[in-house]
């Protein structure tokens, strides 16, 4: 583009500050900020990391719950031209230490206080300053909180905040430049540090605010974790309209209180798991009754496919709602949109390609592009949200990518029509006896059952048949099942290899899950079953 430019969120900060000065551009439950006031907390949050040495290019982490300081921060990384790198807080503390230095952080900006909602003290402070000894790089640490205390080896937020200078940073940032390091992979292995640029989220922005049509009234309620890209994509999308977006601060999911900041904030969208709608659905008649529900104007649903009878829930208690389906992932955005007037004629699928995507390519075992429908294979998008690199790692990079076509491991079918289905992760694959199980098939027939509200089929090292198809279970609360009856109920409905031979029942917060709500198969296989356990 010789003589165009794009926007980037440092510039789209700064012109809705000038548009609509009193408007509110970003809050939580605790506090609010105008668009002016917002502009000029990310400007003085820049001036004061440049202070304190950063320089364009450099790297900052942020662990924290969910509030709005984190527009602050993803708004100075803009300004600055840094690169924000967020740690998703249910990380163990190795698992934190090995982001903060595999990305050489220099600053580290903490949480602290207590939470206002039950008192108590948020546990980040003790936690850094029990890992400040293992990380090589850091050279500043922050604090900030609602109640604003101070700590000894940590400055203070609003302190430092009220010293800076207010004005733009003079740094020039491109829309080429990187803004986010998003730490990936905690399904599979360690996790990965995607590179984001500007021009990766705009584009997406723009893709979204089209398809999901968000406008200057909307307010956006980020309920998924403000580390985790869920809230990233819709977050400034709405930024870019002029719309509100609020962050959720609830630290464990509370289904009445979430419909209450519904009404109480006139939300109009949010992004939620299937387990979420189902919590909300479970509720009492009288409790869904006490709130206003009809501000809501649209809702998505990510991450897993939604039953039938969850989106006809979902429908009715939101009756001004219109429900959308994506598919997509940290490093290619995106990928498949499930439209409003699809989603009962088309169960189970991921949609079709978004705006600004590609046909997806489907390749098989032997690396073969798939063209006739019904056929599993591997799925790749090609888009401009696709990401830039992983940061220090060119060889995952290039194997994660043909040419200009990235996969996350994926797999996947088109139909006749176009639309695809997710089959499972080429990782969670299941070998038994020489035959595939995709645990999603699988799961999709447990979890058919009424009594069971979540499942997650693994495979267990088995001498004689490689693998061995296990089910583990979360029943819905005061429903009582025998594994037997587990196993009698998938028979006749899938194949016979297929019909788990091992069942565990397990109560709901003993099932591990991603910051996004995606069970860790994983964690369940080291769990339940390792070759070592069959010696």
């Amino acid at each position: 583009m010789k003589n165009g430019h794009w926007m980037t969120a440092k510039d789209v900060l700064r012109i809705q500050a000038f548009k609509y000065p009193d408007k509110i551009g970003a809050k939580d439950l605790y506090k609010q900020f105008t668009f002016k006031q917002w502009n000029e907390r990310t400007c003085r949050l820049a001036n004061a990391l440049a202070d304190l040495g950063l320089k364009k290019g450099d790297r900052f982490a942020v662990l924290a719950y969910n509030c709005v300081e984190w527009m602050d921060f993803y708004g100075a990384a803009a300004k600055g031209g840094f690169l924000c790198v967020p740690l998703m807080f249910r990380l163990a503390a190795p698992e934190m230490e090995y982001i903060v230095n595999h990305c050489e952080a220099k600053v580290f900006i903490v949480q602290s206080g207590k939470d206002p909602e039950d008192g108590k003290e948020f546990p980040w402070i003790d936690l850094v300053n029990g890992m400040k000894k293992s990380l090589k790089t850091v050279e500043h640490y922050i604090n900030f909180a609602v109640d604003s205390p101070s700590y000894d080896g940590f400055i203070n937020y609003e302190q430092m905040l009220a010293k800076a200078s207010p004005e733009e940073p003079a740094v020039e940032v491109t829309p080429d430049d990187t803004w986010v390091i998003m730490y990936t992979g905690g399904t599979t292995g360690l996790p990965k540090g995607v590179m984001k640029s500007h021009a990766n989220l705009f584009s997406q922005y723009f893709i979204m605010i089209y398809d999901h049509e968000f406008n200057f009234d909307d307010t956006i309620l980020l309920v998924m974790p403000c580390c985790h890209v869920n809230s990233l994509f819709y977050s400034f999308v709405v930024t870019w309209v002029g719309g509100t977006v609020m962050c959720y601060n609830m630290v464990s999911f509370n289904p009445e209180n979430l419909i209450k900041t519904f009404s109480d904030h006139g939300v109009t969208f949010t992004s939620l798991v299937p387990t979420h709608y189902i919590m909300m659905l479970a509720l009492p008649d009288e409790v869904k009754a006490k709130y206003n529900l009809n501000a809501i104007k649209k809702l998505l649903c990510s991450s897993a496919p939604a039953r039938r009878d969850t989106k006809q829930g979902i429908l009715a208690m939101f009756p001004n709602s219109r429900l959308f389906e994506a598919y997509g992932s940290t490093e290619a955005g995106c990928v498949t949109i499930l439209k409003p007037e699809e989603q009962m004629k088309k169960l189970g699928s991921i949609g079709r390609e978004a705006i600004g995507t590609d046909i997806v390519q489907i390749y098989d075992e032997d690396g073969k592009l798939i063209t006739e429908p019904n056929k599993i294979g591997e799925l790749y998008s090609r888009s401009p949200m696709i990401f830039e690199s992983y940061w220090k790692d060119p060889e995952k990079t290039k194997n994660a990518m043909k040419g200009q076509y990235f996969s996350a491991g994926d797999m996947g079918y088109r139909d006749e029509e176009g639309y695809y289905y997710l089959v499972d992760r080429k990782a969670n694959m299941i070998i038994s006896g020489g035959e595939n199980v995709f645990p999603s098939e699988v799961e999709n027939c447990v979890g058919s059952h009424p009594d069971i509200k979540d499942v997650a089929v693994i495979g267990i090292p088995h001498e004689k048949w490689g693998e061995q198809v296990t089910a583990v279970v979360v029943l819905h609360e005061g429903k009582k099942m025998e594994p037997k009856e587990v196993t009698e109920w998938c028979k006749g409905k899938i194949a016979g290899f297929k019909v788990p031979k091992n069942i565990y029942i397990i109560p709901d917060e003993e099932m591990p899950r991603s910051g996004a709500g995606k069970i860790l198969h994983r964690i369940l296989r080291e769990r339940y079953g390792k070759w070592g356990d069959q010696q």
